[in-house]
């Protein structure tokens, strides 16, 4: 898979999971650009592709935040962005959900949603004048099956798949492919938090908070983040791919 040529804008390019999909991008030969909140992480990730022999730019941005987003359009419009990888979200509360205040479950889906629309809005026009580009949106598999004290959390990965596909129904006439990636339990940070809240939740253990949830995988672990990142450039190559939701989580299936 060559992506020669291109240049790819990852949101959320500072963070683990980010940082894997700009260097499997840039592995691939595509311009990559970082867009986030924490400049100094971005930095970080973006001299990893340039020692590595890629290219890439970094912006600050708060993907919420539609002056932001349009200040960062301007901002990129020297660019030709043909592949968008809609990668910034939160994890939001690990509690009940009458015990999650309004405000949370709004904090959730302004960086899960609304940041993906807003992106959309502002880097599609120049794709749709070109005919041609793609958009992944990095979903979840909790969007497809319950996850327990994580309400926000989980329909807001819900609202991404069907803005996805309808969005897809939109631009794919006019040349855009528009897919979902959802990963299951990516080990990371993000996760271990969930974990020791979970335990902090439950009374169990961090441990058996972990091995708990990765027994509902058929494969009986997490996945890591350089499958996830293979998996989207796997996703690039296959032309005929829209309005798709690949299901990268070692085969996890709903409790009984």
């Amino acid at each position: 898979m060559t992506l020669e040529g291109r240049t790819a804008l990852v949101t959320g390019g500072g963070g683990p999971l980010g940082r894997a999909f700009v260097l499997a991008l840039a592995d691939a030969g595509a311009r990559v650009i970082l867009v986030g909140r924490n400049e100094s992480a971005l930095a970080e990730a973006a001299a990893h592709v340039v020692k590595d022999g890629g290219q890439a730019r970094t912006a600050v941005c708060d993907v919420s935040d539609p002056a932001a987003v349009s200040a960062l359009a301007a901002q990129l419009a020297d660019e030709d962005v043909s592949l968008l990888v809609n990668n910034a979200g939160v994890a939001g509360p690990v509690r009940p959900l009458v015990d999650i205040e309004p405000d949370e479950w709004d904090d959730v889906f302004a960086a899960n949603v609304r940041g993906v629309y807003l992106m959309c809005r502002a880097l599609l026009p120049p794709m749709l004048a070109a005919g041609r580009g793609d958009i992944v949106n990095v979903a979840s598999v909790s969007g497809k099956r319950p996850l327990l004290n994580r309400t926000p959390y989980t329909a807001s990965k819900m609202a991404l798949l069907g803005l996805t596909r309808t969005l897809a129904g939109e631009v794919g006439p006019q040349g855009i492919a528009v897919n979902s990636l959802s990963p299951g339990p990516v080990r990371g940070p993000r996760m271990d938090r969930n974990f020791k809240l979970t335990a902090e939740l439950t009374g169990c253990t961090v441990a058996e908070a972990e091995r708990d949830f990765a027994s509902r995988a058929a494969l009986g672990r997490l996945v890591e983040e350089h499958e996830v990142a293979q998996a989207l450039v796997a996703m690039l190559a296959m032309p005929g791919l829209c309005g798709a939701d690949i299901d990268l989580s070692a085969g996890m299936i709903a409790p009984a």
